[in-house]
């Protein structure tokens, strides 16, 4: 009961809600989820309720065929806890045969025209027009009683020509601790591929072990070859002085630089060290820091202008700020500039903020504060006017970017990089 209505909750407002279970189908995590979509079809009604389920056809080189028969097992056991698929959207390397088509049809009871097929394809953006050229989009407005003009895919046709055929190439050495696993940067590498699309090249990220920088001059090679560096988000000390080197080669050395939560918590640290010559830390790295530059904040107001309290006991990660936060840029700024607005609201997801006793100090010595939260003045970003292109934010801008027209701000950072790359 309680997925249900948390599921109904989310699409108050709305005319479409498009609900996503992840897992495998037989998995015990997922089976609230599916007994509360059963549930929901039945109350709802047929006109109201669709379900769409994405599975596997394998392609079995051996045998130089694909196999129908973990989707037809897979819909067999969707109809055994009282889910019937409407539309199936099969997923294979290969092509999909329509004998196989018919085939899986007829064995999961779906009419062969929403068996649609969707083959791995160079780029993600792709996909819509796949789906469409099956009629995807004409099932689902059928089904809802929709009356809806044709499809304008235009835009997304644009977007996979510049993907798939760019002018140039620009490299941003993005400096992390969990470059093992690049996906965990999903969301920033993603911003990033939008904003080369927006300006038409290939951005090339080339990730560097911020821990193996500490102690690992060679890695600097990396840096001089980079058109722009980026410090994403992160939580911990492991790797901080890394991140700090990456920061320092960046301002001194004018190459565009991006931070990102923790990548200007850093960019703040690493000039009041280098630049103020004091000895500047954050009080989650060492709590008895003589100079807290940042520090942990207990209370803000949200973007309903509400005060929020946190202690480590609350919901919604204890002292946590997350969510949608209004932020107030300060006119003139570089990010004024670059958002064409003097007001915004980003996406946060951290703890500390910086300490605005060293607010006056860090101005004077060069560094602008440029953003602030709306009323609590909380420092939201920070930029170097003597630098050719020095940006960093405490939200994540990387939330809310979009194939079709990037993010301003990850737009501006890549076209600095190219300007350098240009430079060079």
């Amino acid at each position: 009961m309680k997925s249900k209505t948390k599921i109904l909750a989310s699409g108050e407002g709305y005319d479409i809600a498009i609900i996503e279970i992840g897992g495998t189908v037989g998995d015990i995590e997922s089976l609230p989820f599916m007994e509360a979509v059963r549930q929901m079809q039945v109350e709802l009604g047929r006109n109201r309720a669709m379900l769409m389920h994405l599975t596997l056809v394998p392609y079995i080189a051996s045998a130089g065929e694909t196999k129908t028969k973990p989707t037809q097992h897979s819909v067999k056991e969707l109809r055994s806890i009282g889910l019937q698929p409407d539309i199936l959207i099969c997923r294979s390397d290969h092509h999909i045969s329509q004998d196989n088509r018919r085939k899986i049809a007829l064995f999961t009871n779906v009419e062969e025209r929403a068996v649609i097929m969707c083959e791995d394809a160079q780029s993600i953006y792709q996909i819509p027009r796949t789906l469409h050229e099956q009629d995807l989009d004409d099932l689902i407005c059928e089904r809802f009683g929709l009356d809806v003009p044709e499809a304008d895919l235009s835009d997304w046709d644009k977007v996979v020509e510049a993907q798939l055929n760019p002018e140039g190439t620009v490299t941003v050495a993005m400096v992390g601790k969990y470059v093992e696993l690049p996906d965990a940067y999903k969301s920033i590498n993603e911003a990033l591929l939008h904003a080369g699309i927006t300006h038409k090249v290939d951005v090339k990220i080339d990730y560097i072990d911020a821990e193996r920088l500490e102690d690992d001059d060679t890695l600097l090679a990396q840096l001089k070859e980079a058109n722009a560096i980026l410090v994403p988000g992160g939580f911990g000390e492991r790797g901080t002085m890394g991140k700090i080197k990456a920061i320092t080669y960046a301002r001194e050395n004018n190459v565009p630089y991006l931070g990102i939560c923790l990548g200007m918590q850093l960019a703040v640290i690493e000039y009041a060290r280098n630049v103020l010559n004091i000895n500047a830390n954050s009080s989650e790295f060492d709590r008895k820091t003589a100079e807290p530059i940042i520090g942990l904040i207990t209370e803000w107001l949200d973007e309903r202008g509400e005060l929020q309290i946190r202690s480590d006991d609350s919901d919604l990660g204890g002292t946590m700020r997350l969510g949608a936060q209004q932020a107030e840029l300060v006119s003139g700024s570089k990010l004024a500039q670059i958002y064409g607005a003097n007001n915004i609201t980003e996406r946060h997801r951290h703890r500390y903020e910086m300490n605005n006793r060293y607010i006056e100090p860090l101005e004077q010595a060069g560094m602008t504060i440029s953003g602030y939260s709306a009323k609590q003045h909380l420092v939201e970003s920070v930029e170097i006017s003597e630098h050719p292109w020095f940006v960093a934010v405490q939200f994540h801008p990387e939330f809310t970017s979009s194939p079709r027209g990037g993010h301003p701000l990850f737009n501006s950072f890549v076209k600095a990089a190219k300007n350098h790359s240009e430079a060079k």
